[in-house]
């Protein structure tokens, strides 16, 4: 052989010797990275396995919070409505009371009322003439 086929035989070897050293490198710093990950996707989990066991308890008390303010809310609505309908109830009943009494009281006072014209007239020889209009001062048409 020659000298230059020895030299760059020696090249190559040496250029082979980096590579696969180099090449061993990087693959331990990869197999450590990767334990890094997993230790730290670990340490995640467990500092978020707490969390999410709040979260859902959390959630939960809410679910039952809001399902018993839900109940409430329809009691409430139950009992606005039954009121208002007793309130209705009542008022109508109070002017069924009120009004038959005063519609005969009037009937009453009509009655009497045409008994002493009816008298008056009767006393007093004849009908009375009727009296004249009120005038008012104002035009009832003026707007102002």
């Amino acid at each position: 052989m020659s000298a230059w086929a020895e030299v760059f035989l020696g090249v190559i070897a040496v250029a082979t010797l980096v590579m696969a050293v180099i090449q061993v490198l990087v693959i331990s710093q990869a197999a450590r990275l990767g334990r890094q990950v997993e230790r730290l996707a670990r340490q995640v989990e467990e500092e978020i396995s707490p969390l999410l066991a709040n979260l859902t308890v959390v959630s939960r008390d809410a679910t039952l919070v809001s399902s018993r303010a839900l109940g409430q809310i329809e009691r409430v609505d139950r009992l606005v409505a039954d009121v208002i309908m007793r309130v209705d109830e009542t008022v109508t009943i109070i002017h069924q009371v009120v009004t038959a009494p005063m519609r005969e009281g009037r009937a009453v006072l009509s009655v009497a009322a045409a008994t002493l014209a009816a008298i008056r007239a009767f006393a007093g020889g004849g009908p009375q003439a009727p009296r004249p209009p009120r005038v008012d001062d104002e035009d009832p048409l003026f707007i102002g």
